[in-house]
């Protein structure tokens, strides 16, 4: 039976006492608050629209959905753009949807290691899209999108590397070497 309390949803469970001797009245009560539950409710309806979505119309040379059953928990798959350092690997990339999204950006992070300036070595990215850019309006496929940009065309004047925006600026030639390296060591069968 659900009673709403003061902004908080109550559970109660009665138990059979028999099966568990642990109190004289035999209730557990949970406490849930509505707000968070409504959030929850509201990222997993949108979620599941951003899946069928990517289902019908997938974005060009990427593809996501869940990890198992957890819906807030995905999977993607990057191939490089034909023309970056990074063409023919196969990045793996992890998306953490948060309870409140769309309302907060998920977090995205490569699984492959990426020899670029805006990847480090843990795969976070640095995307104004997934930081203080973020929209509800943006989707995931957007997101996938932009990273695949990003590949193509590295933003070093906002770098997470300093090291490899350097190389990228003064020496491009040397960059893009070290990219398809690896590219080749860590994204390629």
């Amino acid at each position: 039976m659900y009673i709403p309390i003061c902004g908080y949803l109550e559970i109660i469970i009665f138990l059979p006492s028999k099966t568990v001797p642990f109190s004289s009245s035999h209730k557990i009560f949970l406490i849930l608050n509505q707000e968070s539950f409504a959030e929850e409710l509201m990222a997993s309806r949108r979620i599941l629209k951003e899946l069928r979505e990517l289902q019908r119309d997938p974005p060009t040379s990427c593809s996501a959905g869940p990890v198992a059953q957890d819906m807030f928990h995905w999977q993607a798959t990057i191939i490089g753009p034909n023309d970056s350092p990074y063409a023919g690997g196969v990045f793996q990339v992890t998306i953490h949807f948060p309870p409140d999204y769309p309302f907060k950006p998920p977090k995205v992070a490569f699984r492959t290691k990426v020899f670029h300036p805006n990847i480090n070595n843990n795969g976070n990215i640095c995307l104004d899209i997934l930081r203080d850019q973020w929209s509800p309006a943006l989707t995931i496929s957007k997101v996938l999108l932009s990273i695949c940009s990003l590949l193509t065309d590295p933003n070093p004047d906002d770098p997470l590397v300093p090291e490899i925006a350097h190389m990228y600026k003064t020496d491009s030639d040397k960059y893009e070497s070290m990219a398809r390296s690896w590219t080749q060591k860590y994204a390629m069968c």
